[in-house]
């Protein structure tokens, strides 16, 4: 995961101080409200901010991204209060996190246009799903790019391994399902024997670094597992943390390409974010808006895959994720997308999961 820059730490407590006092005189056409304390991940908030700035830059537009003092709807709504004081027309809530909040801010500010990431408008009981045409939601096949991942993992030679999430939100949840069925898929086809693919499965409850996720991890690679799928946003320099401090052990980013962040980093499972929200905004400048429904990207439309670049697999190149990408697109595996049951309910034969529970 990323590490923090003095310059980004610098911009973090300047946003802070925008967020407890506004701004006066000041106008952004354009918003992002992070999720609480997880600007710098990386991640999912990093890539949205990096659409929405390059779209801004090219087309000359005002923008800012306004950080919440904490990470509860009232929080939230502060913080598109402020954005819209300020003058935004268009606000990205790059989380489910907001489902609930956009769900109040849609009827709110009927003159902002919302692009809701990972997530869909509801009230706090769920009972109710509604989107109102001024809210363009943005769905992800995560269990596609979780396939891919666990597929890779145990086609690379890997048969011990983890999965640490963040929250048990469903987009965290698709991601660990799809590793799973990825890892069941590989293992059948490469004629290995049932249960011979260990999984250790944990949901942290939280997105940021911690000294208990980290000695989890650690705990994990010293007890055997040699990769970690981690899908927690700042849980991933915990994870990240554990794996260099042992040898021969490795994780699987999420999200966007986290190559960079360490060597022990052998792959990301990868959503396109930042291309999501460069056209959304495209879409909505030119008159193009289709708000009031939820798009899914997915492998077929290239919103989700497998970052292969400046991949540090063993033996699972190109061609391999070639013929995978194909196959998943032309429906040759049937993976479950299912958020409403635990990851051992998906009765797998191949891998033997230990379910954590904090």
């Amino acid at each position: 995961m990323k590490r923090f820059l003095p310059l980004m730490i610098i911009l973090s407590f300047i946003l802070v101080i925008i967020v407890s006092c506004g701004i006066s005189g000041n106008t952004y056409e354009l918003a992002l409200i992070t999720d609480y304390n997880t600007f710098d991940d990386s991640s999912f908030n990093y890539e949205a901010w990096e659409g929405l700035k390059k779209y801004a830059e090219e087309h000359k537009k005002s923008y800012q991204y306004y950080k919440p003092e904490e990470g509860t709807k009232t929080a939230y709504l502060e913080a598109i209060d402020l954005a819209v004081k300020n003058g935004a027309q268009l606000v990205v809530a790059p989380s489910s996190l907001f489902e609930v909040t956009i769900y109040e801010a849609q009827v709110k500010y009927p003159e902002v246009n919302f692009i809701l990431l990972d997530g869909e408008p509801h009230t706090e009981d769920y009972k109710t799903y509604h989107t109102e045409k001024n809210v363009l939601p943005i769905l992800y096949a995560e269990e596609e790019a979780g396939f891919m991942a666990g597929y890779a993992a145990v086609k690379d030679g890997f048969t011990k391994l983890g999965f640490q999430g963040g929250m048990a939100v469903p987009e965290v949840i698709r991601y660990g399902h799809g590793f799973a069925q990825g890892a069941e898929i590989a293992a059948k086809e490469m004629g290995l024997a049932e249960g011979s693919i260990s999984l250790m499965y944990n949901y942290y409850g939280d997105f940021a670094a911690s000294e208990e996720s980290q000695e989890r991890a650690a705990e994990w690679y010293q007890a055997g597992t040699e990769v970690i799928f981690v899908c927690g946003g700042a849980v991933g320099d915990s994870v990240i943390s554990a794996a260099e401090a042992v040898e021969g052990k490795y994780v699987i980013g999420v999200d966007t390409d986290q190559l960079a962040e360490s060597e022990r980093v052998i792959s990301s499972a990868v959503k396109m974010l930042a291309n999501s929200v460069y056209q959304a905004l495209e879409a909505y400048y030119d008159n193009r808006w289709e708000g009031g429904k939820t798009l899914i990207l997915n492998a077929a439309n290239g919103g989700v895959g497998l970052d292969m670049k400046n991949s540090r697999w063993r033996k699972f190149n190109y061609n391999d994720y070639n013929v995978l990408l194909n196959a998943i697109k032309n429906k040759k595996y049937i993976i479950n997308r299912k958020t409403d049951i635990g990851v051992t309910e998906l009765s797998l034969r191949y891998v033997s999961i230990t379910e954590v529970k904090d």
